[in-house]
């Protein structure tokens, strides 16, 4: 093949040779979680976030529900509005470690989370997870903590490919009040 000058182009390579040849499975790639990862673990003196938030008053620490055994609050970077963590209030790292009471409450939790944001949000589906460690992209690996995102059918745009910009249409304080007041008592 000829440039528009008459010069011959190098013969291009086949990507049937690249180090990424599909394999079926698809790749969620956040290189924003590198700070996450290149900042390492904390450093033994640095107080947990989720051990601090329930000595706080709901509004500043986004809770929207404290149960006996664990509570629910709002994740402060969210995925998508209404995003809810639900963390035992014991500092405790992993699944396994959990009493049998904080894993029942934690589920129970987890349930009522999610008839709350579908009456609230009208969401469509849901992503509920936990990260166990680090190594498993836990931001928060010291203290257990069980993800409820919202999904909507509607929820993806450009933003997040062109702009490195996630979309978030309400404030956390307004979400949180809502969620809270959509808790059953």
């Amino acid at each position: 093949m000829r440039d528009y000058d008459g010069s011959e182009y190098p013969e291009a390579e086949s990507s049937r040779t690249f180090a990424a040849v599909p394999d079926g499975f698809a790749r969620l790639w956040t290189p924003h979680r590198i700070a996450y990862i290149e900042k390492g673990p904390a450093a033994s003196g640095d107080e947990c976030v989720f051990c601090t938030a329930p000595t706080l008053s709901d509004e500043q620490a986004l809770i929207v529900h404290r149960g006996t055994t664990a509570y629910v609050l709002l994740n402060l970077f969210p995925y998508n509005s209404g995003h809810l963590l639900v963390v035992p209030y014991r500092h405790v790292a992993t699944y396994d470690a959990a009493t049998p009471e904080e894993v029942a409450e934690v589920g129970s939790l987890t349930q009522t989370a999610m008839r709350v944001l579908t009456a609230t949000s009208h969401a469509d589906g849901y992503n509920i997870g936990m990260n166990q460690g680090a190594i498993a992209g836990a931001g928060i690996a010291a203290h257990l903590h069980q993800h409820v995102v919202p999904r909507w059918a509607t929820d993806a745009n450009f933003f997040p490919i062109i702009a490195q910009t996630k979309v978030l249409p309400r404030l956390l304080g307004e979400v949180r009040d809502e969620i809270a007041g959509a808790w059953p008592a």
